[in-house]
C-alpha cells in the first residue's frame, strides 16, 4: 500500500506541488485578515450549574462582567474640592464609554447612591451628594456633610477606601455596545479605559486604577503583541538548530516553510470558518509550528542519510516518504485527538481553541509528510554537502552508540527501577496540584504587572472589589417579611462570613438588622431581625440598594460574597462551604443555587477543567492503543509506548506543582501537547524497532539500529524546541513564560523517556514474555 501511494504522489509531485502553491496563495489572502477576538460569553461552561444559574439571572443580578476604576490622590485624603470636581468629570466619562450599562454606574455622585436615616422626625433618605451640590460650587461645609452621609450610609469599604485616600465608580458591561447594537469590543474598550479614563486624570496628584475583564483582556491582548518577538526569537533558533542539524540551507528552508505553510493554511481556514484568535490561544499557532519542525527534522535525518548513502534527492525522498508516513501519521491522528479532546470542555474558548488546534495539527499530514518530501526531491546536492553531512552524521553515531547500552539488558533493569520510583514519587507528589489560578491578581499577567498592582491596591483598600461570588436565593412570594426565612438566611449569612478568604457578605438579612437598630434609636441590642411582621416590613422598606437585594415579590434574595482574592483554593473554599451549610441544613421552599458573579464563572470553569482532564486523558490513550495495536498487533508495543508517555505525564504535573502553575485554558493544552510529542518520539523510534524485529535481531540490536536511524533525530527535536521555547520564560505574560518553562521541560522529559524508559521497557517485556517470531523473521535470524 505504502509502494503504491510513494508512485502515485511522487508521480504527480509537480502538479501536487502547484495545486499546493495556488492554496497556499490564496490561503495567504485569508490569513491576513484573521482577527484577534474575546468575548465574557466564551468563558461561560456550557450546561453547568452554575451557568444555568447565571443565565436564568442574568438580566436581575449583576457582578459577573464589571469593570471598577479607582481614583486615588497621590497625598492625603478625598476630602477637598478639587478631588470631588476630578471625580465628578470621571465618573460622567465611565458613563458614556461604549458597552457600559448605564443604570448600574455608581459612584458618590450617582442618584444610585443614598444613605437611609431615622431621625426623630421620622425616616431620612438623601443622595450622598445633594442634588443641589456642584463641583464647582462644593463648600468645605458640603464636604462635610458628604462625609457624614458617607459614614452614615455605611459607604466606607465599598465605594470610599477604608483609609479615606481613594474613591471607587464601578459598572456592569453589557456584551454588545448599546449605541451600535454590535457586539462590544472588548480591545476597544480596553484602549479608550487606558486613553480617555487613566491617561486622562493620572498625573502628578492623582492615580487612577482599573480592573475588571475588559482591561485584563486588553492587557492580555497587548501582551499578545509582544508574542511575536518571542515568535521570531524561536524561529531564528530553531533554524539555525535545523541548518546546523541538516547543514543545507535548503533543507532549513523546504522544513520551515512546510512547518509555516500549514500555519498560513491554519489561518485560512479559521477565517473562512468564522473564528479569531483569542489572546489566550495566541500560542497555539507555535505549538502546531513546533510539532510541523518535529516532523519535519525525521525528514531531514531520513533524507540526509540517504543521500550519504550515495542515493540522489528523489529516491532519498521516496525512503523518507515511505518510511515515515505510518509512523507520522499515527502520531499526528494522536496530537489531533489530543487536542480535539479539549472539545470535550463545554466552554466555548476552550473548543475553539481545540478546532484552532486540530485543523492545523491535521494540516500538518499534508505539508509535512506529503509536500517536504516532493519539495526535497526537485533539490540537488553537490558532493561538498555529502561530505559534510557524512561527517556530521559521523559524530552524532558515535553519541548515539553510547546512548545505545541503554538497552542491554542489566541497563534496562536498572533504568526501568530508577524510572519507576521516580514515577512513584511523581505520583504522590502530584496528587494535590490545583486546577485554576493559584497567585491572586489575574494569573494570565506577571505578578508586578500594572493589572494586578491595581488589583492588590483596591484589595487592601477596599471592603468589596471585584472577586464577587453571588449565591442566588430562591424562596416563596414575601420571603421578605418572613421570619424564618430570613432567620435561616442570617445563619447563612453569617456561616459565610466566616469563611477562610471571604472578606465581606452583603445580603438583605444583614441589611435588615442594621435598619431594625435604626428604628430604635440606633440601639446595638436591636440590631436584630424583628419577629413581628409589621415591624420585619418597616425595617425591609427603609434597607438601603434593596434593589440589589432582593426582587419586587421577595422571591429572589441573592447573598454577594466577595473574595479576597481569585485564588483557585479561595473559590473551591467558599464554594465547598456553601455546599456543606446548603446540606445540612435545609429548609423547605427555600433553595440556594450556586452561582453567579464571575467568581461563580470561574469557579464553573475550574470544575469543568478538573472534571475534564481524566476522560480527555484516556480517550487520547484509547487511541494511542489502538493504533499501535492495529499497526504493530503485539501487546508489548502497547506498554513501550504508553508507559514513558504516563510517566512524563506525571513528572509534568510534578513539575507543575513545584513551581505553582495551576492547570488552566492556558496550561491544560501544553500537557495534551506532551502527549502527541512524546507519540512523535515514540513511534518514530518503536517504528524502526519493529522493522529490525521483523529481520530477526534481538530486542537490544533493534533498538541500538532504530536509534543509529532515526535517535539523534529525536534528541535534537527536544533540544532545539525546548530551547526556542524557553526564550518565553522573559515574556511579559505570565502564561506565556509558564507555558514556556512547561513546554521546555515536557520536550526534553519525553525525549528522555523515548531513548531510555521506552528501550528499557521493550527489553524487559521481551526478557520475561519472550515473542515468538515469525517463519520469516526466525529464517532471517538463522542467516544472523
Amino acid at each position: 500500500m505504502i509502494k503504491f501511494l510513494e508512485n502515485a504522489v511522487f508521480g504527480a509531485r509537480a502538479l501536487i506541488l502547484t495545486i499546493l502553491a495556488v492554496v497556499t496563495v490564496f490561503g495567504l489572502y485569508f490569513a491576513f485578515q484573521l482577527k484577534m477576538t474575546a468575548g465574557f460569553d466564551k468563558q461561560l461552561p456550557i450546561g453547568h450549574e452554575y451557568i444555568k444559574t447565571f443565565q436564568q439571572y442574568r438580566d436581575q443580578l449583576f457582578g459577573s462582567n464589571r469593570i471598577i476604576v479607582v481614583l486615588e490622590p497621590k497625598s492625603g485624603t478625598i476630602w477637598n474640592k478639587d478631588f470631588f470636581k476630578t471625580y465628578k468629570n470621571l465618573t460622567d466619562d465611565i458613563f458614556f464609554l461604549p458597552g457600559i450599562s448605564r443604570p448600574t454606574v455608581t459612584s458618590l455622585w450617582t442618584p444610585n447612591t443614598r444613605y437611609v436615616e431615622i431621625t426623630e422626625d421620622g425616616i431620612s433618605a438623601e443622595d450622598v451628594i445633594s442634588g443641589k451640590v456642584t463641583a464647582d460650587t462644593m463648600t468645605p461645609q458640603a464636604l462635610t456633610k458628604i462625609e457624614s452621609n458617607v459614614i452614615r450610609g455605611g459607604f466606607v469599604g465599598r465605594l470610599v477606601s477604608n483609609d479615606f485616600t481613594a474613591a471607587m465608580v464601578s459598572a456592569e458591561l453589557q456584551d454588545f455596545d448599546p449605541s451600535t447594537g454590535q457586539k462590544l469590543d472588548y480591545f476597544d474598550l480596553a484602549s479608550k479605559l487606558e486613553k480617555q479614563i487613566r491617561e486622562k486624570y493620572e498625573n502628578d496628584r492623582y492615580t487612577v486604577r482599573i480592573i475588571g475583564f475588559a482591561k485584563s483582556i486588553g492587557d492580555i491582548a497587548a501582551g499578545a503583541k509582544g508574542v511575536v518577538a518571542f515568535f521570531a526569537v524561536a524561529f531564528l533558533l530553531t533554524a539555525l538548530s535545523v541548518y546546523l542539524y541538516s547543514r543545507s540551507m535548503l533543507l532549513t528552508f523546504a522544513t520551515l516553510f512546510a512547518s509555516l505553510t500549514s500555519v498560513v493554511w491554519q489561518f485560512a481556514l479559521l477565517n473562512l470558518l468564522g473564528y479569531g484568535l483569542d489572546p489566550l490561544a495566541v500560542l497555539v499557532p507555535f505549538l502546531v509550528f513546533a510539532i510541523g519542525v518535529s516532523h519535519g527534522v525525521q525528514q531531514i535525518n531520513l533524507v540526509t542519510a540517504s543521500i550519504s548513502a550515495g542515493a540522489t534527492s528523489e529516491e532519498a525522498a521516496r525512503e523518507s516518504f515511505s518510511g515515515l508516513l505510518v509512523p507520522g501519521s499515527m502520531a499526528l491522528t494522536t496530537t489531533i485527538v489530543g487536542f480535539g479532546t479539549l472539545y470535550l470542555i463545554p466552554v466555548a474558548m476552550i473548543r475553539e481553541l481545540a478546532i484552532t488546534a486540530s485543523i492545523g495539527v491535521a494540516l500538518k499530514i499534508i505539508t509535512n509528510l506529503i509536500m517536504l518530501p516532493l519539495v526535497v526531491s526537485y533539490f540537488k546536492f553537490d558532493d561538498g554537502f555529502v561530505a559534510r553531512v557524512t561527517k556530521a552524521r559521523d559524530t552524532r553515531l558515535k553519541l548515539m552508540r553510547i546512548l545505545g547500552n541503554v538497552a542491554n539488558p542489566r541497563t534496562s533493569i536498572l533504568v526501568l527501577c530508577v524510572s519507576l520510583v521516580l514515577f512513584g514519587i511523581a505520583v504522590y507528589e502530584s496528587r494535590n496540584r490545583h486546577v485554576g489560578a493559584l497567585h491572586a491578581g489575574t494569573p494570565e499577567l506577571r505578578e508586578d504587572s500594572r493589572y494586578n498592582e491595581d488589583s492588590r491596591n483596591i484589595a487592601s483598600k477596599f471592603s468589596l472589589g471585584l472577586n464577587l461570588l453571588t449565591v442566588v436565593v430562591e424562596t416563596p412570594p414575601d420571603a421578605c417579611v418572613d421570619y424564618p426565612t430570613l432567620n435561616y438566611l442570617n445563619r447563612f449569612s453569617w456561616y459565610m462570613e466566616n469563611v477562610p478568604g471571604v472578606t465581606l457578605v452583603v445580603s438583605l438579612p444583614f441589611a435588615v438588622k442594621s435598619s431594625n437598630a435604626g428604628w430604635n434609636e440606633g440601639n446595638l441590642k436591636w440590631q436584630d431581625i424583628p419577629r413581628n411582621k409589621d415591624a420585619l416590613a418597616q425595617a425591609v422598606q427603609t434597607v438601603p440598594g434593596a434593589s440589589a437585594l432582593m426582587n419586587q415579590s421577595c422571591t429572589l434574595l441573592p447573598h454577594l460574597i466577595f473574595l479576597k482574592d481569585a485564588k483557585a483554593t479561595t473559590i473551591a473554599t467558599a464554594v465547598a462551604a456553601v455546599k456543606k451549610f446548603r446540606a445540612e441544613n435545609k429548609m423547605e421552599g427555600v433553595n440556594l443555587r450556586l452561582a453567579s458573579g464571575n467568581m461563580g464563572v470561574q469557579a464553573a470553569v475550574n470544575e469543568e477543567i478538573s472534571q475534564s482532564e481524566l476522560p480527555m486523558m484516556l480517550w487520547v490513550y484509547v487511541v494511542i492503543v489502538a493504533l499501535v495495536t492495529i499497526t504493530y498487533r503485539d501487546w508489548r508495543a502497547v506498554i513501550a509506548c504508553c508507559l514513558p508517555l504516563t510517566f512524563a505525564t506525571f513528572l509534568g504535573y510534578w513539575f507543575m506543582e513545584v513551581l505553582q502553575i495551576g492547570l488552566t485554558v492556558a496550561t491544560l493544552p501544553v500537557m495534551v501537547l506532551a502527549v502527541g510529542i512524546g507519540v512523535d518520539y515514540a513511534f518514530y523510534i518503536y517504528n524502526r524497532i519493529q522493522y529490525h524485529l521483523a529481520e530477526g535481531r534481538n530486542i537490544t540490536e533493534c533498538f541500538k539500529l532504530a536509534l543509529l536511524e532515526t535517535g539523534m533525530a529525536t534528541v535534537f527535536t527536544a533540544i532545539t524546541l525546548a530551547i526556542g521555547v524557553s526564550t518565553w520564560a522573559f515574556s511579559a505574560l505570565k502564561f506565556q513564560a509558564d507555558m514556556g518553562l512547561l513546554l521546555t521541560f515536557m520536550f526534553m522529559i519525553n525525549m528522555i523517556m523515548a531513548v531510555t524508559v521506552l528501550p528499557a521497557l521493550a527489553v524487559v517485556l521481551d526478557m520475561v514474555f519472550p515473542r515468538r517470531l515469525p517463519v520469516k523473521a526466525r529464517k532471517n535470524a538463522m542467516a544472523h
